[in-house]
């Protein structure tokens, strides 16, 4: 077995390889940028190496310094996590070079799998099918708009060495082809540093199923069934389950047994995932479900698999690496209870589920679900990374009970000044399509404002709220219609509102965090405060949050209609447009493509064109 081991991720992955290392007697080394010097995965390991500056490409995808940490410290292996280095074949092989074990697939099965249009010929000559598209080199805007017009409207546009859904465009007309291949080639570029797309049809009521494999040194491949990945907002998921529903044992044996081809194909060794897309139309049916990619790493997901199957997929990985055959055969596995995870985002849903960052002033998590987190209260979410800052999972013998534990959960998140999806994720647990399993990757694109949460804590949580900090109990079986002795005026995330008391007044708190259905306010005694100060005057574009700008695409002296945008910017991997607000004149520019700038700096000037 392993003796010392180097985690090259960091947040809750690292978090999650650290526990499952100690309880196994491994002694772990975390390394962290200038962004992560008191993050939960460097305190929680044995020892730490700082490894460069914030952004992602002079820290965590510097692999040189990785390797060089582990020489440093005596780590005979390497633990890639998921994102960053996992899926790097040169990376793969300079560990290997370096004389140091890699916990992972071979660097060829890596290669193998790492572009997607390359992935797609080989499982088609391995058998598996795969969904209809253009894999070609002519990579030119005229041909992949030619073969997006024959394959017919809408296409999907794939980064070939995406995933995550970035890079990942769903166009649904010609005319929109040409503007959304340019978009998806830019965000690829940055985050893969390969531009490359393939192009493929798009299915109407899409399902993402994916199956786990494994597979040892000495030949033996296993599954461990499926997973359910389709409730995702933008091609990002947010909710994970196992086993599907609605799966039935025919189609699960030939989804499983298509994903052992997939792996045997490649000769694999490690823990990965073969995805998926089903066209749930008419149910799932093994002849409508079609092979998408393969993910040679763990995935975020994984917990589900673990929950529904008692197995540690950590420890098996790490088995694996030490040289160790699979631990059990095929026959041994089997599906018990069922399993549901959420993705906690730190994010807006107010504001177009803009990332968002800064200190955890409150945070707090469930205790009676399982947790997988990087974060604690008083730790920082950076702009710099995935905004990811924690992962839920409930299971029960059924998917009811599952779910209902786990949207319980979920409404207890606390977190504050930090956004987060908490209360998005509550109503889409709740949503009665999720309750009945009708699910497809369009649900939450459909359900559109019914999933977002209340922008205000509901009456009584306030009245509540306002009477502990003037020193009044919450009373049992408060009614708003009860006789008020007054009214006073509060600062409900700085500002005024005005709240009804029952009661007399006393010596309270200053403020207070009000908790609610997963939202988090902060709720103030009447004072002048910061937050009331005016924002920019109108016209005035401003970033909505950290990042680098990547694209101006006006001119001072432009004329603009409103809607049209202006600039993008690039945070927390993800390109976000920025819009004219109204039919105007760009009056000035204050940035340029490459500039970095902080939340709410002025970047443009719109004047109205009647002024």
């Amino acid at each position: 077995m392993i003796v010392s081991l180097l985690i090259a991720n960091r947040g809750e992955i690292a978090c999650r390889v650290i526990r499952t290392a100690r309880r196994l007697g491994i002694r772990t080394v975390a390394v962290y940028s200038d962004a992560d010097i008191d993050a939960l995965h460097v305190r929680m390991a044995d020892e730490a190496v700082h490894i460069g500056p914030p952004p992602a490409s002079e820290s965590y995808l510097a692999g040189a310094r990785i390797i060089a940490a582990a020489r440093e410290t005596g780590a005979e292996a390497i633990h890639p996590g998921y994102g960053f280095l996992s899926e790097n074949a040169a990376f793969a092989q300079a560990v290997l070079d370096a004389g140091l074990i890699w916990v992972g697939p071979k660097p060829d099965s890596i290669r193998a799998m790492g572009l997607k249009d390359a992935a797609k010929t080989l499982m088609t000559k391995a058998g598996v099918p795969v969904t209809p598209g253009y894999l070609g080199e002519d990579q030119s805007e005229a041909r992949l708009k030619a073969e997006a017009d024959a394959i017919g409207y809408p296409v999907l546009i794939k980064a070939v060495a995406g995933g995550g859904g970035k890079g990942m465009r769903k166009v649904d007309s010609a005319e929109a082809f040409t503007d959304a291949l340019t978009s998806c080639q830019r965000e690829a570029a940055s985050a893969f540093g390969n531009d490359r797309v393939l192009v493929e049809k798009w299915i109407a009521s899409p399902r993402h199923i994916e199956v786990q494999v494994f597979g040892d040194q000495h030949g033996n491949v296993i599954h461990l069934f499926e997973r359910d990945c389709s409730l995702q907002r933008r091609h990002q998921k947010v909710v994970e389950e196992a086993p599907a529903p609605g799966m039935d044992a025919a189609t699960r044996e030939a989804i499983c047994t298509a994903a052992l081809r997939a792996a045997q194909a490649v000769d694999y060794q490690g823990a990965g995932t073969i995805e998926f897309i089903a066209d749930g139309a008419e149910g799932l049916r093994a002849d409508r479900i079609w092979f998408m990619e393969m993910n040679t790493r763990l995935q975020v997901e994984h917990p589900v698999t673990e929950e529904v199957t008692g197995i540690d997929l950590v420890e098996w990985q790490l088995r694996i690496a030490s040289g160790e055959p699979l631990p059990c055969k095929q026959v041994d596995l089997h599906i018990q209870g069922h399993a549901i995870e959420v993705r906690l985002y730190a994010e807006d849903p107010a504001n177009g589920f803009l990332p968002s960052t800064g200190p955890l002033e409150a945070f707090a998590l469930p205790e009676h679900v399982r947790v997988e987190t990087g974060a604690e209260q008083g730790d920082a979410v950076s702009p710099y990374y995935d905004p990811m800052i924690a992962k839920l999972i409930a299971h029960g013998d059924t998917r009811e009970e599952a779910r209902a534990a786990l949207a319980e959960a979920v409404g207890e998140v606390v977190a504050w000044p930090v956004r987060t999806n908490a209360g998005f994720l509550v109503k889409a647990l709740d949503h009665p399509a999720f309750i009945s399993g009708d699910v497809d990757t369009g649900l939450v694109a459909r359900a559109g404002e019914h999933l977002l949460p209340e922008a205000n804590p509901s009456e009584d949580a306030l009245t509540d709220a306002a009477g502990y900090l003037v020193g009044i109990q919450p009373l049992a079986g408060f009614r708003l219609n009860a006789p008020a002795v007054r009214e006073a005026m509060f600062l409900l995330d700085g500002k005024p509102v005005k709240i009804a008391l029952n009661g007399g007044e006393d010596e309270g708190a200053e403020e207070v965090i009000l908790a609610e259905n997963g939202q988090s306010w902060r709720l103030a005694k009447w004072r002048i405060d910061a937050s009331n100060a005016a924002t920019a005057s109108d016209g005035a574009i401003l970033a909505p949050m950290p990042g680098r700008v990547t694209a101006v695409e006006v001119k001072e002296g432009s004329t603009v209609s409103r809607g049209q945008r202006l600039l993008v910017l690039e945070a927390m991997k993800m390109e976000h447009a920025l819009l004219a607000p109204f039919d105007g004149t760009v009056e000035s520019l204050m940035v340029s493509a490459g500039a970095q700038v902080d939340v709410e700096q002025i970047l443009a000037q719109v004047t109205p064109l009647d002024r």
